[in-house]
């Protein structure tokens, strides 16, 4: 038994230090495209970011052949390749546009526009206490857009469209991960995403420099890096043990803003995105929470 919580517990604390290197990974990655965007437009930096990330597909299709395309759900990839496109579109506009503490306490909305899409297109069942932290986050966006004392900025419209899109793209992944490997969805996900970033970006495009080019090279590298260590202390540790850590992204995003662009995060965005935040973390509990309960209800009811 000591040995097995002394496990657990080298588990989760490897888990948490891994999400606490993805949210670094991030917020490096949002100044790079904050930087780039001030000569490239968004929507091009958006497609050669997908267009490095091809290369993470190629030893899947040398070692597996055209194993990684094989699925009876072709409709369902295009769709969710629709709405990851959107997602990163309007989140990379957005971070030409928004202080980066600003994006990183509005992207923590993902999993309350996630849950309410769980409700309305799932018809999954959510209790008093869910539907209240989903109040609570949303208050949370109130604060920080702060409406009517502000002007609602394009940005902030942007990161939230963003995060919708991308709680969009995460209800479609729950029903295809039913049916297909993550190797199959990853693989659609990138050659989808390539062309669609692409059109847009034709409409904006310009020539880069090869420098230019070695900011999206990084910028590719960074993303997939936080993609990996992401899912790496998933399988380490529980959800609600390592989302905590992500709150670090706002941390990192305020030195960052202040350090290379002189962004000096104000109240409204230290306050709203801690309720959000706090919001996240509780649904992300009680999701646990009716998880075991729904595994032991039948043990119970078999005694």
């Amino acid at each position: 038994m000591t040995a097995t919580a002394t496990d657990a517990g080298g588990a989760a604390l490897r888990g948490m230090a891994l999400m606490l290197l993805a949210t670094v990974s991030f917020s490096v990655m949002h100044a790079m495209i904050r930087h780039v965007s001030a000569e490239v437009h968004p929507f091009e930096i958006a497609f050669f970011r997908n267009l490095f990330g091809l290369a993470i597909v190629i030893p899947w299709f040398l070692r597996d052949g055209w194993g990684p395309l094989r699925t009876n759900r072709f409709g369902l990839h295009l769709v969710r390749g629709g709405f990851n496109a959107v997602a990163m579109l309007t989140f990379f506009q957005a971070l030409a546009l928004t202080p980066l503490a600003d994006v990183a306490a509005l992207g923590f909305t993902v999993p309350i526009f996630a849950t309410v899409l769980a409700i309305l297109v799932i018809g999954e069942r959510v209790g008093l206490r869910r539907w209240g932290a989903i109040l609570v986050g949303f208050l949370g966006t109130l604060i920080v857009l702060r409406p009517g004392v502000e002007a609602v900025n394009l940005g902030g419209a942007l990161v939230l469209i963003s995060s919708f899109s991308w709680a969009c793209a995460l209800t479609v992944i729950k029903s295809l991960s039913r049916t297909d490997s993550s190797v199959t969805i990853v693989t659609y996900m990138l050659l989808m995403m390539t062309p669609l970033t692409g059109v847009a970006a034709l409409f904006v495009w310009q020539d880069p420099t090869w420098t230019h080019v070695a900011w999206f090279a990084a910028i590719a590298a960074l993303g997939t890096a936080a993609q990996l260590l992401i899912t790496q202390s998933l399988r380490l540790a529980a959800t609600n043990v390592v989302i905590p850590v992500d709150f670090m992204k706002l941390i990192w995003a305020a030195l960052i803003g202040y350090l290379a662009f002189a962004e000096v995060p104000g109240w409204a965005t230290w306050t709203g995105g801690a309720v959000i935040f706090a919001a996240t973390v509780y649904i992300a509990w009680r999701e646990r929470a009716a998880g075991r309960e729904a595994v032991a209800a039948p043990r119970t009811a078999g005694h």
